[in-house]
């Protein structure tokens, strides 16, 4: 789907060779929202191989990636770990409070970050974000924040919608 309306593609331009660091939701996002549960708890959740490669590609042209998420979910420490992740949030009920520890962290300011996320709890972070970073929802994510964001994918949550927002982004700093 074409960007936004809300900023100019010489904006999007500027601010895409801004970014530093991608800052995801992971259900929704990275996962297609469903969760295999047994008598123990979670037992899996289904990750796009292709979402994995746009991680890789942000990486190569110094972009790095990071989850944040209100689940404590093993698969996706396990998934963050796996894709070389330095920084993961787990367990974060309110991303937006998150955001000055992670920049802190990072070394990094907001302008220098993009978010990716698909939910209603992912609107205060994306509403922190929107003014001077990039952002950007999957194409099933809920119409609320579909009005909010930057970018809406063509592909569904966990259907390669990550890596969609990763060749936006690299595509939007080569031009």
């Amino acid at each position: 789907m074409p960007p936004n309306p809300s900023l100019s593609a010489t904006e999007l331009r500027r601010r895409a060779r801004r970014i530093r660091l991608v800052l995801t939701d992971s259900d929704g996002v990275l996962t297609d929202t469903g969760v295999y549960y047994g008598e123990s708890g979670e037992v899996m959740k289904r990750f796009s191989i292709r979402d994995g490669m746009g991680v890789e590609r942000l990486r190569l042209e110094g972009i790095e990636t990071a989850i944040i998420t209100g689940e404590l979910s093993g698969s996706v420490r396990t998934r963050a770990l796996k894709l070389g992740m330095p920084h993961m949030y787990l367990g974060i009920k309110d991303k937006a409070a998150q955001l000055p520890a992670i920049l802190a962290e990072t070394g990094l300011s907001i302008k220098q970050v993009a978010f990716v996320g698909d939910d209603v709890n992912d609107l205060e972070i994306i509403n922190l974000i929107r003014p001077s970073g990039l952002t950007a929802a999957p194409g099933d994510a809920m119409p609320v924040v579909l009005r909010r964001v930057h970018y809406r994918t063509h592909a569904r949550a966990g259907y390669g919608a990550f890596r969609e927002v990763a060749e936006w982004l690299l595509d939007l700093r080569r031009r």
